[in-house]
């Protein structure tokens, strides 16, 4: 609020003066020279309300305070916008990139087009392919280790769209030109180091070799190395890089078998891959194996702990959905014939499998559909998982959140500015303002908030779900407020989003944003599953609100209208409020 009210008595001031220049005209986004490989972009600003707006000649559609968000298409390389409002100009520069490689000139290879670009090990048998960018006819291939590999043009694959194409609705794949495309493969049959290959382009009579920026290494499936997590939590992936989906992460002391490597990242004998920086190798150890044999468990007075004792720790797996938990060991098989589980206030029964060689699956039967959180450590080689019971409902009608603890994180603050509307008002600033009015309400409601921040002041994404961690709050909300890639339609695009992660989850998101939406009348901007930082952890359901667009016009109105933002913080304590009665 702080800003807001400043933006305020900046205005009085001015408009009170008579000698004072008009307010001038304010394009937010792009700056000049911005660069995009998106076809279209949308310019972001404001004007005084009075009088058109227009860009390279043509009238602007705004909302009633003066707020713009119109689309423009771009061409290949400069394209030149003027902004004009009466006889105030701006010059805009925006650059648009191609997004796929171009073709080179004469006799060469396409910058970094060579593959593999790092070192990689690979087992015996396994493929190993190589891939390039040349000018179309040429003769390409690939030699390594005196073995010629010849890599033919490919036909023609689609190009898909990144992960936030999900958020505009085009997310459909187009087709991609695959002309300039050699590729080919082989493989190793025994352990050695191939070193690098040695890439060769012949082209009208002339030919040039260049090497790879990779080494090839075949391994030795009888002195594979084996590495340890030394971090809290390993982040397991889906392929070697962060462009790859999360797994369930590996708590610290896992220990696995390295079956690959590329540059570096390893890759793990259970499929995942994981960051070497998150981990360490034990010289001279064997694959990890384990048997286990009896389960126990304790119950504490806010978990049940499920205790199981291995020879070492092994990789897991988690799968939540509904009224189940299960989990699956790596590398592990039972010898087990006894396991106590006494009527417990979570856990209705217990089932195990071996699903297949060296992996067991437990499934927690649970009472009640709505799960709160559970951690995962090894303390030495014992695994314990804690699956956290059901917070106590308060008891009195005034007081309806009472023994709620709720950890509420205003997104973004200090450096991280989050994005911004068409005056330039921050959305680290309205999330503060809308986080201690909701934070005002459910306290109003009996609860306890804790909030990752105060001020504006810079907090990371690690240390926010630290707080979540050690808190074990009954619920976490992150509030944001949203924005859209280059090529959304800034302009239509507007409403209440909730997104989750965890299935633990998914209930809360969706009423929470059924509720918001009916209560305040706002559009529906959708429910997400999303791989987000604060929708991530696991010791408590955690989901993130975006509560509206600083992107749109008319919307931003509403993000900056005092009356609205207590609405808004208004219907979301009392969409916690009744989510909590309907999963009591």
């Amino acid at each position: 609020m702080k800003n807001l009210l400043g933006l305020v008595i900046l205005s009085c001031i001015l408009t009170s003066s008579v000698a004072l220049a008009e307010p001038s005209l304010i394009v937010v986004f792009p700056q000049t020279n911005y660069q995009t490989s998106a076809q279209k972009i949308f310019f972001l600003g404001t004007a005084p309300p009075d009088g058109q707006v227009l860009i390279n000649g043509k009238p602007i559609t705004r909302s009633k305070a003066g707020h713009f968000s119109p689309s423009f298409p771009l061409q290949l390389g400069e394209n030149l916008f003027t902004v004009r409002r009466q006889n105030q100009e701006l010059k805009i520069k925006v650059i648009g990139l191609n997004a796929s490689p171009e073709l080179p000139q004469g006799v060469a290879f396409a910058k970094d087009s060579l593959t593999p670009a790092v070192d990689i090990a690979r087992l015996p048998g396994e493929v190993i392919c190589f891939s390039a960018i040349a000018p179309p006819n040429a003769n390409v291939s690939v030699i390594l280790a005196n073995q010629t590999i010849a890599l033919l043009p490919q036909p023609q694959q689609a190009q898909l769209p990144s992960n936030l194409a999900a958020l505009t609705g085009r997310n459909q794949p187009h087709a991609q030109s695959s002309v300039g495309n050699y590729q080919g493969c082989t493989t190793g049959a025994t352990a050695a180091d191939l070193g690098k290959p040695q890439f060769q382009l012949t082209l009208d009579g002339k030919t040039i070799t260049q090497p790879g920026s990779g080494k090839i290494e075949i391994l030795s499936r009888a002195q594979l190395p084996v590495c340890e997590v030394t971090v809290e939590l390993g982040v397991a992936r889906t392929g070697p890089s962060t462009d790859y989906s999360r797994l369930t992460p590996l708590p610290k002391g896992t220990r696995a078998t390295v079956t690959g490597r590329e540059g570096e990242w390893l890759r793990l004998d259970y499929g995942a891959w994981i960051n070497s920086k998150e981990t360490r190798i034990l010289p001279g150890a064997v694959p990890p194996q384990t048997i286990i044999r009896s389960v126990g468990y304790r119950q504490l007075p806010s978990a049940t702990e499920i205790v199981f004792p291995l020879q070492v720790p092994v990789p897991v797996s988690v799968q939540q959905s509904e009224q189940t938990f299960a989990l699956t060991l790596y590398n592990t098989t039972a010898q087990t014939d006894i396991i106590r589980l006494d009527d417990d206030p979570l856990i209705y029964r217990l089932d195990w499998q071996q699903e297949a060689p060296g992996q067991v699956k437990y499934t927690f039967n649970l009472k009640k559909a709505q799960q709160w959180g559970y951690k995962l450590r090894y303390d030495g080689t014992t695994l314990v998982l804690a699956l956290r019971h059901p917070p106590k409902i308060g008891n009195t009608r005034r007081k309806l959140l009472a023994n709620f603890k709720i950890v509420l994180d205003p997104g973004h603050g200090g450096k991280e500015t989050g994005a911004s509307g068409p005056t330039g008002y921050l959305e680290k600033d309205v999330n503060l303002v809308v986080s201690k009015l909701l934070r005002d309400e459910l306290v109003k409601r009996g609860a306890t908030v804790v909030m990752t921040r105060e001020d504006d002041k810079e907090v990371s994404l690690v240390e926010r779900q630290t707080i979540i961690s050690r808190e074990e709050p009954a619920i976490a909300i992150s509030i944001h407020y949203n924005s859209l890639p280059d090529d959304g339609d800034a302009e239509k695009t507007k409403g209440f989003g909730a997104f989750w992660y965890q299935p633990q989850a998914h209930s809360l998101a969706m009423f929470l944003h059924n509720y918001v939406v009916k209560k305040t009348d706002r559009p529906s901007y959708g429910v997400f599953w999303d791989n987000l930082a604060l929708t991530r952890p696991t010791a408590a359901p955690s989901v993130l609100l975006e509560l509206g667009f600083m992107s749109n016009p008319d919307e931003f109105e509403q993000v900056v209208n005092p009356e609205e933002q207590k609405k808004m913080a208004k219907a979301i304590a009392q969409g916690i409020t009744e989510w909590f009665r309907t999963v009591r």
